[in-house]
């Protein structure tokens, strides 16, 4: 077919479309239309065009690459004899079918071993992609319980009033105002007096660890204890950045002092108002060894997790309140509205300030700053302790709920941590024949989903599992922990069982 000679004025414009990157000059003479139709069918069959895909207008496409819309109209037409795209009226043309790819062998993996001794860093995003009927995993917040329509009145008083320079980019230690925001919150929440000039807004605790763990290896401070049993997250991102974690034994009191000062490290990671996993307080004696160990050059780090969520206990100030030179603070909203926000702070010792500053600088130049305003209003407004007190009486049934399941279905086992936070710490008698990795494997086989309290470990602990509470219904929790309950009994007859006697 001949091109009018309106056609070939259009073409000698050759401008070109990113639409499928089409550039018309690519065309055989006379072959304009079935040269289109072909580089639609090609993106459509390799993925590029994928099912529900708009096509671009005729006209717009016809303009950007200099041809009539007639070429177009008819490339398009052809795609709709052959059942590929469909005209939708004002919802435009769209991809309604693809060929069928053609069968590739798939290649062979074996399947991920989650519940191993050591895990690796990869386990977690393992863990998470794992299906599960019910999801018993801790530090899981309840999600459906985020404030939508809260976020949302916030989210549009702050775009109403919002300046246009705002949308630039902002100051890398975070927004003025959600710096000045956390300050208070602190200060009402946690006892901490700080300058929002202190404060730090960080993309969670895990980056609060990797900044700290980049900032201490450059001022040559490369190794930094961990509480044992502790959280092998947090553990596994400082290790990245560091030489060394030695484990310090937690007993009843929290982190033994005796014990971090015979390790010799200069700096600890602690988790002093809810140990995770265990759950217990950083007991009043051992909270003046510890302050004692830090004003003789001692530098705590503080990961303030959950500390808002309290049922059965005081509130506790934060180590930082009483001591702001040796204690590094990190805090976030993860546990509080939702780990998606990416949000949370870190407040260091001046000492670490440019150290720590310079690190977040070329991680990332700062956090989003529409969500941090946001967040501001939400702290400023009151609306987050609303939220909190709610969360407080929704995470406490859910507690109980757990706690008379264990003691209906899993008798033998004892309950830590019921006071605070957002899981329990179970520990299981001692049963040969099943680790608490095999229990965990065994369960997420039936469809539950726990950690085992040894991946928490590199001491020597009985075995247990550490369980979330915060994120399911009553029943779930009842059903979830029934599971776990036929399991215990099943292995605990297994192992009682005597195997076949040889012949003599």
């Amino acid at each position: 077919m001949n091109r009018s000679k309106g056609e070939a004025d259009d073409r000698s414009k050759e401008l070109g479309a990113d639409f499928l990157q089409l550039d018309a000059a690519e065309a055989p003479t006379g072959g304009l239309t079935e040269w289109l139709a072909r580089r639609l069918r090609e993106a459509v069959a390799d993925g590029r065009l994928p099912v529900g895909s708009r096509l671009p207008a005729s006209r717009v496409l016809a303009a950007e690459l200099g041809v009539s819309r007639g070429v177009v109209t008819d490339a398009y037409r052809r795609l709709g004899e052959a059942g590929q795209v469909c005209g939708r009226g004002r919802g435009g043309t769209v991809v309604v079918a693809a060929p069928a790819p053609a069968a590739a062998p798939a290649p062979r993996r074996p399947a991920p071993v989650l519940f191993r001794d050591g895990p690796d860093a990869e386990v977690f995003d393992q863990l998470r992609a794992a299906p599960a009927r019910i999801d018993l995993t801790p530090g899981l917040p309840d999600l459906a319980a985020f404030p939508r329509a809260a976020w949302l009145r916030a989210e549009r008083a702050v775009l109403d009033g919002l300046a246009a320079h705002h949308l630039g980019y902002g100051d890398v230690r975070g927004a003025p105002a959600l710096r000045e925001a956390v300050a208070h919150w602190l200060a009402r929440n946690r006892g901490i007096r700080a300058d929002p000039e202190e404060v730090l807004v960080v993309a969670g605790t895990a980056q609060a660890l990797a900044l700290l763990g980049r900032a201490l290896g450059r001022l040559g401070i490369t190794e930094v204890a961990v509480e044992d049993p502790g959280s092998l997250g947090a553990r596994q991102h400082l290790a990245h950045w560091l030489a060394a974690t030695p484990p310090v034994p937690v007993d009843a009191q929290g982190v033994r002092v005796d014990a971090l000062r015979a390790t010799g490290a200069p700096a600890v990671l602690l988790t002093p108002a809810h140990q995770y996993p265990t759950g217990v307080v950083l007991g009043g004696e051992r909270r003046r060894e510890l302050l004692g160990w830090a004003r003789e050059g001692g530098l705590v780090i503080e990961d303030d997790y959950d500390a808002e969520h309290r049922y059965d206990r005081p509130p506790l100030p934060a180590l930082r309140a009483a001591l702001p030179e040796q204690v590094c603070y990190a805090g976030s909203i993860s546990k509080l509205l939702a780990p998606a926000l990416r949000t949370g702070w870190l407040l260091v010792p001046a000492r670490l300030r440019d150290a720590v500053l310079e690190a977040k600088r070329f991680a990332d130049l700062g956090n989003p700053v529409l969500p941090q305003l946001v967040l501001a209003r939400l702290m400023e407004s009151g609306e987050l302790e609303r939220h909190l007190r709610l969360l407080r009486r929704r995470h406490r049934r859910r507690r109980d709920a757990m706690i008379a399941a264990v003691r209906a279905h899993l008798p033998g086992a004892t309950v830590h941590g019921a006071a605070a936070g957002l899981h329990l710490m179970l520990t299981l008698p001692e049963r040969p024949g099943r680790s608490d990795t095999e229990l965990a494997t065994a369960a997420l086989a039936a469809g539950v989903k726990v950690q085992p309290l040894s991946w928490h470990a590199r001491l020597p602990q009985p075995p247990g599992l550490v369980l979330g509470y915060a994120a399911r219904s009553p029943a779930e929790i009842d059903e979830g922990v029934a599971v776990l309950g036929r399991l215990v009994r099943h292995g605990a007859r297994r192992s009682a069982t005597p195997g076949p006697r040889r012949a003599g």
